[in-house]
């Protein structure tokens, strides 16, 4: 899985955002607000991949437990999914 190419995330005063741009602006009028996690996780989906590279990810950058990571990245999915972020 990876990011469609029309979303871009830029750091403003701060704080991490998603925008659309191009044809995406069209239909998702908006921003999206990513906490350090999310940005993480957001630049690991700029290239494909799959949950288990998420997951391997994840814990080399962060110290916390397999299952935590796995529940974050399953919420984090679910949303972009939603959101129809994802190709």
């Amino acid at each position: 899985m990876k990011i469609k190419s029309d979303y871009v995330m830029r750091e403003v005063a701060g704080t991490c955002v998603v925008v659309p741009t191009g044809k995406a602006s069209i239909d998702f009028s908006g921003m999206i607000s990513l906490n350090g996690t999310g940005a993480f996780l957001w630049k690991q989906l700029a290239e494909d991949k799959t949950e288990q590279e998420l997951l391997s990810a994840m814990l080399e950058e962060y110290e916390t437990d397999e299952a935590t990571v796995k529940a974050d990245i399953s919420e984090f999915l679910q949303k972009l999914k939603e959101a129809d972020l994802l190709e």
